[in-house]
C-alpha cells in the first residue's frame, strides 16, 4: 500500500518587529473628518477673512488694515485687562473650591452620591439660561438676593449695575456654574490615590491635615494641571455668560475681548471682527501652550 504525503501547509510570513498593521488607522477617519469640518476649515477661513473687507456680496483683500483698526479700538485695553482678571479669578476659584469639594465629597458623609449630583448639576444647565436667571436674582430692586439681604438689615448693592462689581458678579456666577466639572476631575484624582498611603500615614500618627498636605495635594497635581488649563481657557474665551448678564456694561466696565469682537460684528464690521477672533485665538494659544507644556514637564520630572 502506497501512501501519498500531504502537501505541507503554507508557511506564514513572519512580520518583522517593526511591522505594524495600518488597519486601525481607518478608525481615525470619522473623527478626523469631523475635526476638520468643525475646527480646521473655520479656523483657516477666519484667518483668510481677517485680511479682507467682506460682506455677503463679496470680499476685498486689504492686508493688515483690520488688525490695525482692531488694536486702535478705544476700549480694547480695558477689554484685555477684564479678560485676564476674569480668567484668573474664575480659574483660581474653581481650582480651590473644586479641590475642597472633592475632598469633602470623597469622605465618609451621608448622601455623598446625592451631593455630588447637586454640585455637578449646574454644569449641565444652559449658560444663557443661567445668565438670565441670575440677572433676575441679582436685580438691585426686586432681586431675591437683595431682598434676602434686606430681611437681615443689609442694603444690597447693585451687583450688575455697579461698575466696580459687575465683572466680579458675573465671574462668581461662572464659578458657580463651572465648579462642578472641576470637582468631578478632582474626585477622580482623589479616588485614584491608593488607600495604602493614607493607612500608613495614619499608623505613623499623621493628622487629617497632614495627610491632606503631604499625600492628597501632591498626588492631585495632574488633576490640578487639567483644571487650570481647562478653566483658564474657558475664562479667557468667555462671552456667553457676560453677554447674557451685562452685555459688557454698565458702560464698558465688564467688556472682555470676545464681547468687543461681537460688538464689531453687530456694527457690520465683519472683517474687523474676524481679525479680532484671530487675535484672541493667538493670544489664548500663546498663553496656554507654554503653560500646558510647563505643567506637563513638571509632572514628568516628578
Amino acid at each position: 500500500m502506497t501512501t501519498t504525503a500531504l502537501p505541507a501547509p503554507p508557511r506564514k510570513r513572519r512580520r518583522g518587529p517593526g511591522h505594524r498593521s495600518h488597519y486601525p488607522l481607518w478608525f481615525y477617519l470619522p473623527a478626523g473628518a469631523v475635526y476638520g469640518v468643525l475646527f480646521i476649515v473655520p479656523t483657516v477661513a477666519s484667518f483668510y477673512f481677517a485680511f479682507t473687507r467682506w460682506n455677503m456680496s463679496g470680499t476685498e483683500f486689504i492686508g493688515f488694515e483690520n488688525f490695525a483698526l482692531f488694536f486702535s479700538e478705544p476700549y480694547l485695553f480695558q477689554g484685555l485687562v477684564n479678560t485676564f482678571v476674569y480668567g484668573l479669578l474664575t480659574s483660581g476659584l474653581k481650582v480651590v473650591l473644586g479641590m475642597l469639594l472633592a475632598v469633602f465629597l470623597t469622605s465618609q458623609i451621608i448622601a455623598r452620591g446625592y451631593l455630588r449630583s447637586v454640585v455637578f448639576f449646574p454644569t449641565l444647565v444652559s449658560t444663557v439660561g443661567v445668565g438670565i436667571t441670575f440677572t433676575v436674582l441679582l436685580d438691585p430692586g426686586d432681586g431675591l438676593v437683595n431682598q434676602a439681604l434686606a430681611a437681615v438689615g443689609i442694603a444690597g448693592p447693585g451687583w450688575l449695575t455697579d461698575p466696580d462689581l459687575a465683572l466680579v458678579s458675573v465671574a462668581l456666577v461662572d464659578v458657580w456654574k463651572g465648579v462642578g466639572l472641576a470637582t468631578l476631575i478632582y474626585i477622580a484624582g482623589v479616588v485614584a490615590i491608593p488607600q495604602e498611603y493614607f493607612e500608613a500615614a495614619e499608623v505613623d500618627g499623621a493628622s487629617g491635615f497632614q495627610r491632606l498636605r503631604h499625600i492628597t495635594l501632591p498626588l492631585l497635581r495632574p488633576a490640578t494641571a487639567t483644571v487650570i488649563v481647562l478653566s483658564l481657557i474657558g475664562g479667557l474665551r468667555s462671552f456667553d455668560l457676560i453677554w447674557a448678564m451685562t452685555q459688557g456694561g454698565p458702560g464698558f466696565t465688564s467688556d472682555v475681548v470676545a464681547s468687543v469682537i461681537f460688538k464689531q460684528y453687530q456694527a457690520g464690521f465683519w472683517g474687523l471682527s474676524s481679525a479680532g477672533n484671530v487675535v484672541l485665538f493667538l493670544l489664548v494659544a500663546a498663553l496656554m501652550v507654554p503653560l500646558y507644556w510647563k505643567l506637563n514637564r513638571k509632572e514628568v520630572e516628578r
